[in-house]
């Protein structure tokens, strides 16, 4: 009785020294590594696309020098032709990626034409009022009346102080405006970007002077995309 007593005790015994053993191993990291968290995958970053080719103008009116509104580098041998619409929120846009575009390039300069779209009831008086401006005071007068519209907006009420703060006589150039003086002029600017195909604004062709080879880059692009048409020219 008493040896099976004793037995007992050993067996159970054992079990607790099995039990306390196995804990130790499992408080000092003994035993199988735990799984580990899964990585999250991490997906390479794409490739930045190079901006799609521009496609060919078509009859693309020559500059002149002697009458086109310029900007930058008269001699470059590119010109960025912009049809634009005093009134259109895309052109108040474009108007600094333009400027950039003749800053960064000196071989660019950057050549403004009308293109007021008829629903734009602003849009036809005040490029006619840049034109009666440019009269007065060439083309300083033109482009500082071109950037007071889009600083200040495009209300044709405020022509005559638009011309004074251009530096010429605003009531002047009120007058020119009401005489319809370069009425035909803008018309004929219009038509000569539809005949470049120009159908919106703003509508911008970038030409080689020298060769003649040009792009057309429709709205308000990044000026990356106006700097591929540079470079497909040179």
């Amino acid at each position: 009785m008493a040896d099976s007593n004793s037995n007992q005790w050993f067996g159970v015994s054992m079990v607790l020294v099995g039990v306390i053993a196995g804990y130790g191993v499992a408080m000092s990291g003994g035993g199988a590594p735990a799984p580990s968290a899964p990585t999250a995958a991490v997906a390479p970053s794409p490739t930045p696309s190079a901006p799609p080719a521009a496609p060919e103008a078509k009859d693309v009116k020559p500059v002149d020098l002697k009458r086109d509104h310029i900007r930058g580098n008269r001699k470059a041998n590119i010109a960025l032709i912009e049809y634009s619409d005093y009134e259109c929120p895309f052109c108040g846009r474009h108007h600094p990626t333009a400027q950039g575009l003749i800053d960064a390039n000196d071989d660019v300069m950057w050549v403004y034409r009308h293109f007021p779209l008829g629903f734009h009831q602003n849009a036809t008086p005040l490029a006619e009022a840049s034109e009666c401006a440019w009269e007065q005071g060439g083309d300083d007068a033109f482009w500082k009346f071109t950037d007071l519209i889009f600083e200040k907006g495009a209300d044709a009420a405020n022509i005559a102080q638009y011309g004074d703060e251009s530096g010429v006589d605003g009531a002047k150039v009120q007058d020119c405006v009401d005489a319809g003086t370069y009425a035909q002029y803008v018309q004929d600017d219009m038509a000569s970007g539809s005949a470049g195909g120009v159908s919106g604004t703003p509508g911008n062709i970038v030409l080689n002077i020298k060769t003649g080879d040009s792009r057309l880059v429709s709205g308000a692009q990044p000026l990356a995309s106006f700097q591929a048409a540079v470079d497909a020219l040179r």
